[in-house]
This record gives C-alpha cells, structure tokens and sequence, in this order.
C-alpha cells in the first residue's frame, strides 16, 4: 500500500513496509517525490487539493507510481476523485490518519534534502498565498475594501451629522444668525474657528471660506446680533469641535475618492450605471461582488427592502418595488407613477453589469455606459407617452383608425355630408322661456273647475249629507242603533239605490254608527 502525502515542496509517495507495525517510525519508506518548479505551481496545485481535485501533475505523478497498488489518502472526496479517473483504489480510515500524523511528525526524516530550516518558509509562503486567493481572484478585483470603506462612510456621516449639530447649537447661543447664512456644515465649522467670537468678524477676511455677499451679510448680523455673551472657556471647546467636524469631513472626502476609484477598478459598469455608492452598497449588502453576481434582477430591485417584502407577504399587501437601488438617479428622475418601471428596467441592466464586472475578462465601462443610455431613451419615452399615444392602441403606436372610419378609401372626404352650424343652439334663453310657459299652462289645467254638470250635482248631494251627519252626531253617542237596526238602513239604502232614489238624508250618521259598532265588537 502506498501514502499519498502532500507538503509545500511537492508530492511524496510513501510505501507501507509492513502493514501490521504502524509504531514504529520505520514502517514506511520514501517511494517517490514531485517536487512543486515555483510558486505560482504550488498554489494552483494546493488550491485544486482544497477544493478535493487532483491536478493535472498530480494525476501524472500518480499513474507513473500507482499502477496495481492501494492508495492511502487524507481526504475522501479527494480519493473518490482519484478513483474515478485514474481507476485507483483508494482508502481513508482510522489507522490510515494514524499513519499520516506519523509522517507528518518525522517528515524531515523521511525525506532527505528536506531540512526543518527550508519546509518551514515554504508552509508559511503557501498559507499567505493561499489566504489572499480566497480574499480575491486577482489583484485589482478586492471587493473587501469597497466594503470596509462604505460602512465606514456611513460611521463618518453620522458623527459628522452629530458633531455638526451640536456645534450649531452650541454656537448659536452666541451668535444664532450664522445658522441662517451658513447652511453647509464644513463651511460653518471653518468660519467659527476662524472667527470665535462674533466681534472679531468686523476686522477679519472670510474670503477663503465665503462668498463676497456672505461675507457681507455676515458681518452686518454679527453687529445687530441678538446672541448671548460666550465665556473663553465655551470658545475653547467649540474650536476644538470645528476641529474635529473639519476632519471628519476631510476623512469622508479621502474615503469617497478610494471607493470612487475602487468601483472603477473593479466595477465599472455597475459604476455607470447606479453610480458608485449606490454600487458600494449593493456590494456590501450582498457580501461580495460574487454573491451579488448571482443574484438575478428581481432580488436586486428589492435588495435592502426585505422587511418590507416580508411584512407585505404576511400581510397580503402589495409588495416593495425598489431598495437600494431606489436612490439610483435614474430612478430619482422619473416620476412617482413611473418609478416602478424604470426600477425593474434598471435592476435587469444591472444584473448583467454585475454579472460583466464579475465574471468577464474586459475592465472597460462600456456595457454600462450603453445600457445607461438605453435606459435613458426608455425613460423619456414613459414621461412622453401621454402626449404621443391614444388610449387602446398598443406598444406605443396611435391608433389612427380611430379617427379615420367615416372616410371613404382613397379620397379624404367623409361619408355623410358635414352638418350646418347652428348658431341658436348657442343660446339657452328661449329654452327657459319655454319651460317656464308650459309650467304656468299645467298650472292653470289644475285650477281650472269642473264643467261636468252630472258630476257636480254629486258632489253637492254628498255634501249635504255630509253636514247632516255631523249633525245627528250627538245623538249617535248618546243613543247608538242596534245591530238589526242598522241592518234594516243598510237594505233600505240598497232599495233606494236600485230604484235610482236620492241618497238618505242621514248618510253620514249611518257611516258614524257603521264605525262604532265595529268599535264595539272589537273591544269584545
């Protein structure tokens, strides 16, 4: 059996001189060795062994000494490996590891011309190798930094937003209408450590910080001033927090410029097209620049929003459209109804940048200066839609049949004749004029009287026997009718009827009686 044994110089083959005596030190014994031609070889060659593939010298060293032995091996999957292309029986076991830390114990032994004082170097030199390949592919592609610098730009802001403002309202007991005239805070820090007191503005010259008219207004405030008097001690440590504003901004200055060039090394057209911290920052939230590659350009668009992904996915609500890349400048110039398609266009072209800066060989910006133009060319095209594209039509086009249907084919006049203008249908007067008439007409209709004469006869016998009803109704309270009674008016009323008599004179009371008996009964 034979032990494969991998070191900084090369490859050694052991061969087991007696199976059955792994304690002692004689056991094995040095078959062959392969010894790494420099570096640059021995990092190829121990970055495949990481990763459980045998190179190409490795695979050639073992078919020139293995042929009908067993292979001994430190690693599994290297050995099924090994087994599958080189047809080599390999094995991994307990006593097999045994054996590798005894070789690894008195490798300077068993290998001669190996000293303690030349393996050493080498095993250091290869770590360090090793250690920066895993960091980077190449040595201008270092995306570690882009990280790094970006979440240190944003410590930097927010201690320079801090100490910014408690300088202005430090200061602004002394003299509060600086605030006014000085906005930026780098400048606002520069005139106060200047200036220091606000009685020293008169004889100073601000015209390395301000403008000609700041300067002028500044010292018209600084003699009408409504401040409070500050001691020297305040003003001692006031210039020591300009101090420390000042740099802190000059530390965020040399911070920006690094990650400028850094994206442009190594992303430049994620660069041209999101700009650079927008770029940084989907880098750093991604991890590297590799694991964003892999991102397709749905997930770009929504990276950094993944709270509000998945609050909007528990609740049933609609879900973001942008992250990140939302403070793109091409998305902060479309318009609020728009932003969510230019968001998803952008996000697609940046997925192949990415994919481009990562795994492309060309260092050039030129797919992400073209794709930005395309994207531009979209943009103006969604912000001037209404104005060139009727409702209904599609990808854009006007549908001008639309407005073509009554006219006849191949001449440009119309199938009916044009209508006359009509110049009354201008006007409403005559309309209301001519309501109001028919109002005052169905008025008069309704008020008119009756001339049916045989109606009006009617109407005036029921009025008599309406008052002669109301008259016997004392008596009909005091003395009701029987029921036969009133049975015997009922069918006298009917023979009158039928004979084409006159009603009864006391009609009404008989109604009046007709409705207390059945009063009565009900109260039964």
């Amino acid at each position: 059996m034979l032990v494969l044994f991998e070191t900084a110089a090369g490859f050694a083959l052991f061969k087991v001189l007696d199976e059955g005596k792994f304690s002692k030190v004689e056991v094995v014994a040095l078959k062959a060795f392969s010894k790494f031609e420099n570096t640059i070889q021995a990092l190829a060659e121990s970055t495949l062994l990481t990763d459980s593939k045998p190179s190409k010298g490795l695979r050639k060293f073992l078919k020139a000494h293995c042929k009908g032995e067993t292979l001994a091996v430190a690693d599994t999957k290297l050995g099924k490996a090994i087994k599958d292309k080189l047809k080599i029986e390999c094995v991994h076991n307990n006593v097999v590891m045994e054996l590798m830390r005894g070789v690894r114990s008195h490798l300077t032994e068993l290998i001669s011309g190996l000293g303690p004082q030349d393996l050493a170097p080498m095993s250091l030199g290869l770590s360090h190798s090793m250690s920066r390949y895993k960091l980077k592919f190449s040595a201008d592609k270092v995306d570690v930094i882009i990280i790094q610098a970006i979440a240190k730009m944003d410590e930097v802001d927010k201690e320079l937003n801090n100490s910014s403002m408690r300088l202005r309202e430090w200061y602004g007991w002394h003299f509060p209408e600086l605030a006014k005239i000085v906005q930026e805070n780098t400048v606002y820090a520069k005139t106060v450590k200047l200036m220091r007191d606000r009685t020293n503005s008169i004889k100073l010259d601000f015209s390395e910080i301000l403008s000609e008219e700041l300067e002028t207004e500044l010292k018209e405030a600084a003699v009408s001033s409504m401040g409070t008097e500050v001691s020297e001690s305040d003003l001692q440590i006031i210039s020591e927090l300009c101090d420390q504003v000042i740099t802190l901004a000059d530390c965020r200055a040399q911070l920006y410029d690094c990650l400028k060039s850094r994206m442009n090394a190594i992303a430049p057209n994620l660069t041209a097209l999101v700009g650079e911290l927008v770029g940084a920052r989907l880098i750093a939230h991604a991890g590297s620049l590799l694991n964003l590659s892999k991102q397709p350009g749905s997930t770009i668009q929504i990276l950094g929003a993944e709270k509000a992904l998945f609050r909007a996915m528990k609740q049933k609500h609609a879900t973001p459209k942008y992250g990140l890349i939302y403070h793109a400048s091409l998305v902060g110039q479309a318009s609020a109804k728009h932003k969510g398609k230019i968001s998803r266009s952008l996000a697609a072209k940046t997925a192949l940048a990415i994919r481009c800066d990562a795994l492309g060989g060309d260092q050039d910006n030129s797919m992400g200066l073209e794709n930005r133009v395309k994207l531009e060319s979209r943009l103006r095209n969604l912000e001037g839609r209404e104005l060139g594209r009727s409702a209904g039509s599609a990808k854009g086009k006007s549908n001008m049949e639309l407005y073509n249907k009554d006219r006849k084919k191949g001449e440009g006049m119309l199938i009916t004749p044009a209508k006359s203008y009509n110049p009354a249908a201008d006007s409403v007067i005559g309309l209301k004029e001519s309501a109001a008439a028919k109002k005052e007409e169905r008025m008069a209709l309704i008020k008119a009287p009756v001339i049916d004469e045989g109606n009006k006869e009617k109407k005036r016998k029921k009025t008599e026997a309406d008052d002669a009803g109301l008259q016997n109704d004392v008596f009909v309270c005091a003395e009701p009718e029987s029921g036969d009674a009133g049975m015997e008016v009922k069918k006298k009323k009917k023979k009158q009827a039928a004979e084409g008599g006159a009603q009864l004179p006391n009609e009404g009371r008989n109604v009046k009686v007709k409705k207390d008996m059945r009063r009565r009964r009900m109260s039964k």
